[in-house]
């Protein structure tokens, strides 16, 4: 059974291997070959508006998210995720298990009603699950990235909770 749970100091060379994983660096702006210096400065004292979550199948990281709350007092509402699937694990319901943890976190309990994310438009699968758990298409962002020697759109998506 797959468990959510904060990020901890021991998981993050598995974090790191997790976004080492070719499918998972092609979906998100992580670039290749991370070092475990960088994983432990970004996960070392995470600042008091990040969540940053992993999940946990048997002590293995499959899957990591973080919810980041905007500080501007006018965009307190609102926060932003940015996530990864470990590559042997995707297609297996990880992602649909952290996601859904990290939005009940936000909507009830950090009382965030705005999540917002990006997602390339090639990626079918994330699209897939992102709308599944309520999220919306709110525009295109060309020429948003640069991955694998081409310039690649973006989709705006976002899930807001109707108060």
């Amino acid at each position: 059974m797959i468990e959510v749970r904060p990020t901890e100091q021991a998981d993050i060379e598995q974090i790191r291997n997790l976004y080492a994983g070719a499918k998972a660096q092609a979906g998100t702006l992580q670039l290749p070959l991370p070092s475990l210096a960088m994983w432990q400065k970004r996960l070392t004292n995470i600042p008091s508006n990040v969540h940053s979550l992993v999940a946990d199948l048997d002590g293995r990281i499959v899957g990591q998210l973080g919810l980041v709350i905007e500080e501007n007092p006018r965009r307190k509402h609102v926060a932003s995720i940015g996530m990864a699937v470990h590559d042997d694990f995707q297609g297996q319901g990880v992602g649909s298990v952290i996601l859904a943890a990290a939005i009940d976190l936000a909507e009830n309990w950090l009382n965030i009603s705005r999540i917002e994310l990006t997602v390339y438009t090639d990626n079918e699968a994330g699209i897939a699950l992102y709308k599944k758990l309520g999220f919306v298409e709110e525009g295109i962002a060309h020429q948003f990235a640069f991955r694998n020697g081409e310039l690649v759109d973006a989709l705006y998506m976002a899930k807001v909770r109707h108060m």
